[in-house]
């Protein structure tokens, strides 16, 4: 191999390639924002109140160490790995980004998806070698994790054979190889694979894990359990490297879903580092032309031959198709698009408006309540003209608030309590009174024609109470059957961007993007999150949605009188 490279130079031309390319022709969407997010960060860290900076040695450090490692499985052109610059850029934003306040890497977690054969394996195993001997942390303990022993040991194996063929490498560092562990002796430790039937035991504190496959992990049990074990450790990292899926329920996707949400700008995850490669929607997995998307590494560990025999082959077997889309061009299946365009919702955008502009106005109220961990909202809409104007409120406790960027890093929900975006209500469980209290001083600015609520959590009893004094309240259940008017309603006016308006709230704009829709022969939609395990929430567009079915039955010859109905039914 050439002398040592200039790492962080190969990384900014990647990232200023997939900047220029805005048609999307050699770069998908994601590495297109990651590219952004890289270039916008590098001038962030140059600012003195930024919590990180940039350090070009450490972004070069692991990079350096990597290409000094051997090839161990396959024939290639050279005795060492040479990073391809997709490798560098992921290498350099990774290590490259520290703290400020202790010089720890920013990033403690990284989502990498890439289709198969692009050589992740041989990548992971790079870090991890790398995490094990070069971060100068006693005591050190790092686990390749899968869901069966034979997955966990498959990046284990090629950086057990990486030692084995680098006797410098085990002398310096006190390398030693056994049946199911390395020795890591300089620094106390080991390299250790780990299944989802181990993953329980005592003693696990891992400085730095990945977990190969993760779309394979049929729950999340196995993810959980190391990443809350990581929690005495003042540096770690949790690597997820995998193809894509077919559960769109299950952790992989979950994480997927979030990493999405910080590189749109959606959510803030200064934590969370990660590219996905594959192809953008509308792209033909037939055309050659935009198969690097998915295969950044085609070429080089994927031969060109390869792919294209795949894709004769499910050309002609419809059998095979799903397989080849989903592990040679990282199509996840039965992936819902996302409802509503951000770009569109954004241009609904009036941060000036509040309660007291409509002050004396009638309005339709919806309130989807939670219990206890789920964000609760409130959301007062208004006609004026051929507009609709939503007014949000959103509700957390504290605890749950607290829960969540502990075990979560979902920083993003106290970043909001903070801007007054989400009201912290005391304790660990919804204060209903604090609500009630919320939308009763709110009638003394509005008229209430309709106030709704979700027959989940307490909502039934703040209807009832409400009632009682005079209110229109009410429950209705969120199913099709009651909300697929407004919600094509709403779909039609974010589509003409002039007929909606809402007043920016970054929460509404977060619960917009989570939103997916089943679309059904009978031509209605039901708005719902993509996977039912994902820590996205839609409450608010749910909400605005209940007080938008209300508002459309009052517009009716003759409005509704009685208020009080059964579950599942419509104001009568």
């Amino acid at each position: 191999m050439e002398a040592d490279r200039d790492y962080v130079g190969i990384a900014k031309a990647f990232a200023k390639d997939a900047v220029r390319d805005k048609g999307g022709r050699r770069h998908c969407k994601w590495v297109r924002l990651a590219a952004r997010r890289f270039f916008d960060d590098l001038k962030r860290a140059r600012r003195s109140d930024c919590p990180y900076h940039f350090d070009a040695w450490h972004a070069e450090d692991p990079c350096h160490f990597i290409e000094h490692l051997p090839h161990v499985e396959g024939r290639w052109n050279s005795l060492t790995i040479e990073l391809a610059p997709w490798q560098c850029f992921v290498l350099v934003c990774l290590f490259g980004f520290r703290r400020r306040a202790d010089g720890g890497r920013r990033f403690s977690k990284c989502y990498l998806e890439v289709a198969r054969k692009n050589g992740k394996s041989a990548f992971a195993a790079g870090i991890v070698l790398y995490c094990a001997t070069r971060e100068d942390e006693p005591g050190v303990q790092i686990k390749t994790a899968a869901t069966t022993g034979d997955q966990a040991r498959i990046v284990w194996n090629v950086a057990r054979k990486m030692i084995e063929a680098t006797p410098e490498l085990a002398a310096a560092f006190g390398l030693i190889p056994w049946a199911n562990s390395i020795t890591v002796g300089a620094l106390a430790g080991d390299i250790k694979p780990i299944n989802s039937k181990s993953s329980t035991q005592d003693g696990l504190n891992p400085h730095m894990f990945v977990v190969d496959e993760l779309h394979a992990h049929k729950d999340r049990g196995l993810w959980d359990v190391l990443v809350t074990a990581q929690g005495a450790r003042q540096n770690p990292l949790a690597l997820a490297i995998t193809t894509a899926g077919k559960d769109v329920q299950g952790v992989c996707y979950e994480q997927r879903l979030l990493l999405t949400k910080v590189l749109e700008r959606i959510v803030e995850g200064d934590h969370y580092f990660g590219v996905i490669f594959t192809l953008d929607e509308g792209d033909d997995w037939h055309d050659e032309s935009c198969w690097a998307k998915a295969n950044p590494n085609l070429g080089v560990s994927k031969r060109l031959e390869y792919l294209r025999a795949k894709v004769k082959d499910a050309t002609a077997s419809p059998d095979s198709e799903a397989e080849v889309v989903t592990k040679d061009f990282n199509k996840w299946l039965s992936a819902a698009s996302q409802w509503l365009s951000l770009a569109r919702w954004d241009a609904c955008s009036d941060p000036a408006i509040t309660l007291e502009t409509f002050r004396g106005r009638d309005c339709h109220i919806g309130c989807d309540l939670s219990n206890r961990d789920d964000i609760t909202a409130t959301v007062w809409a208004f006609e004026a003209g051929d507009q609709v104007i939503w007014i949000p409120r959103f509700y957390l406790p504290r605890e749950v608030i607290d829960e969540k960027v502990r075990q979560m890093n979902l920083t993003f929900y106290r970043q909001w309590v903070e801007a007054g975006y989400i009201v912290p209500t005391e304790g660990d469980w919804i204060d209903s009174d604090r609500i009630e209290a919320d939308l009763l001083a709110s009638f003394d600015v509005i008229r209430p024609r309709s106030i709704t609520f979700d027959t989940y959590g307490v909502g039934p009893d703040i209807a009832a109470r409400l009632v009682a004094d005079g209110h229109p309240a009410g429950i209705m259940a969120y199913t099709a059957k009651n909300v697929a008017r407004a919600a094509l309603d709403l779909e039609a006016r974010v589509k003409s961007r002039g007929r909606l308006r809402h007043n920016g709230s970054p929460v509404l704009r977060w619960m917009a993007s989570n939103c997916v829709v089943e679309r059904r022969v009978d031509g209605s939609i039901l708005p719902k999150k993509e996977s039912k395990m994902s820590q996205g929430k839609i409450d608010g567009i749910a909400a605005g949605l209940m007080a938008m079915a209300q508002m459309d039955l009052y517009s009716e010859p003759e409005p509704p009188r009685v208020i009080t109905y059964n579950q599942g039914d419509m104001f009568r």
